[in-house]
């Protein structure tokens, strides 16, 4: 089988969203940096709270879906459909818009350490308005497995290891089939992992560097930096002396229309009013 080579390198910028919160956002920045069906990647990491203590006050989603990963911190989620979540460090959350969901995503520490990832995936033109669903998964429904080497947590789709195992995350069936991967290795230590042919498929380092690639045309990547793969082959990562730890995110793309305005992504224009013309109304749910 092939190796995937690293195409592009999306460097993370700073940025503020919410209500202040300081972010690098990578996926996202402009409409010419979204990854089909991948539309933003979003790190927050600090530990002062001004940078963070602000949150996300109640605001409006439709047309995707949007996943929330702690590595440190507490969020509360809550939505005008009743949900209340709690998402602890190690835990996820994974909250289908649909046809629209208003919510508010609130830290709850006035101090330490917040670090975390949120990302969009878009939903296909047919489920667009499809019932909005949110679900909260405890770093306890998370699976973590030791590979030789090193550790992996699966968030979504499934991993296969070395010794034949398909370790399934606690997501699935899922219309773009989503792998969502962190893994973590020791100093020296390298990655492999077969994917789908013609999946998209990313992999953003949040602390070390990498090597990405075949061993005799392998790339560097470096942190907070999103690295965009070819189409076909395996995944190879290598790591140096001080170790790293990266998200390896891959989907099935869509090949659809996107038209973003904000919180909303729809396929058209007419759609995008709707959307607005909706939310003014209070029946966008």
């Amino acid at each position: 089988m092939t190796t995937r080579s690293l195409q592009k390198i999306i460097p993370s910028i700073p940025v503020s969203d919410g209500a202040g919160v300081k972010l690098r956002r990578s996926l996202g920045q402009s409409q010419f940096q979204r990854l089909d069906p991948f539309l933003m990647l979003d790190e927050f990491a600090s530990d002062n709270p001004d940078d963070y203590i602000a949150g996300f006050p109640p605001h409006p989603h439709r047309g995707f879906e949007t996943v929330t990963y702690m590595l440190a911190g507490d969020f509360q989620h809550e939505d005008h459909l009743g949900h209340k979540g709690h998402l602890r460090g190690g835990g996820a959350q994974w909250m289908t818009a649909g046809r629209g969901i208003i919510h508010s995503e609130m830290p709850l520490q006035q101090s330490g350490r917040l670090h975390g990832f949120q990302f969009w995936i878009n939903l296909p033109a047919k489920e667009k308005m499809k019932p909005a669903a949110y679900r909260d998964i405890q770093p306890e429904d998370i699976p973590l497995v030791a590979i030789p080497g090193g550790e992996v947590k699966v968030v979504a789709g499934t991993l296969q290891t070395a010794d034949g195992q398909n370790v399934p995350g606690p997501i699935q069936g899922l219309s773009t089939a989503p792998l969502f991967l962190d893994v973590r290795l020791q100093a020296g230590q390298g990655f492999s992992h077969a994917l789908p042919e013609g999946h998209t498929a990313f992999i953003y380092p949040y602390a070390g560097s990498l090597m990405v690639g075949a061993t005799h045309d392998a790339k560097p990547l470096a942190a907070r930096q999103a690295g965009v793969l070819s189409a076909e082959g395996r995944v190879e990562v290598s790591v140096g002396i001080e170790g790293g730890s990266f998200l390896l995110l891959a989907a099935r793309p869509l090949g659809e229309p996107v038209v973003q305005y904000g919180p909303f992504v729809m396929n058209t224009r007419e759609e995008i009013e709707q959307a607005l013309a909706d939310y003014r109304d209070g029946t966008l749910a």
